[in-house]
């Protein structure tokens, strides 16, 4: 997968099929040295349609293999998710009460494409590469005394294409238990 700053020159905001849930397109710049974006400006994205959104943490994942596979997890907070290098798969699964319970929603995102998820929907992600840092601010500090609701990747129900097959992919224990959607009792909207 190759990264090519010039496809990204202008800050969008677009809302998915997922109520409350949007992509981010954001300006790269490069030259011969690299590239620079700038990866969240509140002021710029509230006016462009993003909720508004207070961080109080900035997380990071490294993930040193092609295929890692996360998620789907629906934390009690929401998020804006982006990459600081590499590319991966993101797939988002709505599980609060509602007509869009169990709407799924999937992209490819690398350092050009962000995505703001509300609280109460799934995420979830694969990288495409060997080396991928996958950041994340959120709206509530982590504990590890967090309760949140889980759907189990893989489940048919979702709809959800993987680039890389289950058999291929590095996944833990805990993610390869969670629950199939029609277990999952819906999150109070």
């Amino acid at each position: 997968m190759s990264f090519d700053p010039s496809d990204y020159n202008e800050l969008t905001v677009s809302e998915t099929v997922i109520p409350g849930m949007f992509v981010v397109k954001l300006p790269v710049h490069g030259d011969s040295r690299g590239w620079f974006k700038e990866n969240y400006q509140k002021a710029k994205m509230e006016a462009l349609g993003l909720p508004s959104f207070d961080v109080v943490q900035n997380n990071f994942s490294y993930n040193d293999k092609r295929g890692a596979t996360r998620g789907l997890h629906a934390e009690p907070w929401e998020k804006f998710i982006s990459l600081a290098n590499g590319s991966a798969f993101g797939a988002w699964v709505d599980l609060r009460e509602g007509d869009s319970f169990g709407k799924t929603f999937t992209v490819e995102i690398n350092p050009g494409v962000a995505i703001f998820v509300p609280r109460g929907v799934a995420n979830g992600y694969q990288t495409l590469e060997d080396n991928v840092t996958y950041t994340y601010l959120v709206n509530a500090h982590w504990s590890p005394d967090v309760k949140y609701v889980a759907v189990n990747l893989f489940d048919p129900a979702l709809g959800i294409t993987w680039p890389i097959p289950q058999k291929e992919a590095v996944i833990s224990d805990k993610d390869a238990a969670n629950p199939l959607l029609s277990d999952v009792t819906p999150l109070e909207a």
